[in-house]
């Protein structure tokens, strides 16, 4: 997205050009053939380079109560998101939180005019995806991007029973 802003100092116009900068992320939870089938809670933030979390961009996780519990409780499962950044939340967090997704391919998207990534510096980072579920194992993948560097960049990483491939484009 490229917008021109013009500013008017003293009589005198200029052009500044505006680029925001953007993450796709396409998220591919696999269908399972087994007994007993649960959605996976998924965790996708960003890291600096030295593992630092900087941002947490969507936790899906079971919203309403059953004979278990309430979905909140099964959380700290998420064990590296939770560990990082989720003990310190307060859920629901309006923008990130929102109910397990069923098996297919979810598109997300991200700007740098949201919260999570207004802040963020230009620099090296690492987009992580955790998924567990219950009956169910746990996949983690990290997927290294530049952000608010001139250009495309992408990558992937494909999991192995939880999570099917992960893909991200971050444009600037």
């Amino acid at each position: 997205m490229r917008t021109t802003f013009t500013l008017a100092l003293a009589g005198l116009a200029a052009s500044a050009p505006a680029v925001a900068a953007s993450l796709e992320v396409n998220v591919e939870i696999p269908r399972l053939n087994v007994a007993e089938y649960h959605r996976p809670y998924v965790a996708l933030w960003v890291e600096d380079a030295s593992g630092k979390h900087q941002a947490n961009l969507s936790v899906w996780y079971q919203q309403t109560s059953n004979a278990e519990g309430h979905g909140t409780k099964w959380l700290p499962d998420l064990r590296q998101w939770w560990r990082k950044s989720g003990r310190t939340l307060t859920v629901p967090v309006d923008g990130i939180t929102g109910p397990t997704r069923p098996a297919g391919k979810h598109a997300l998207s991200f700007s740098d005019a949201q919260p999570a990534l207004r802040n963020l510096a230009a620099g090296q980072y690492v987009l992580v995806a955790e998924a567990v579920r219950e009956v169910g194992g746990r996949e983690l993948l990290r997927i290294p991007f530049s952000w608010k560097t001139a250009g495309t960049t992408s990558g992937s990483a494909k999991g192995d029973v939880e999570l099917g491939e992960v893909r991200l484009n971050v444009r600037r």
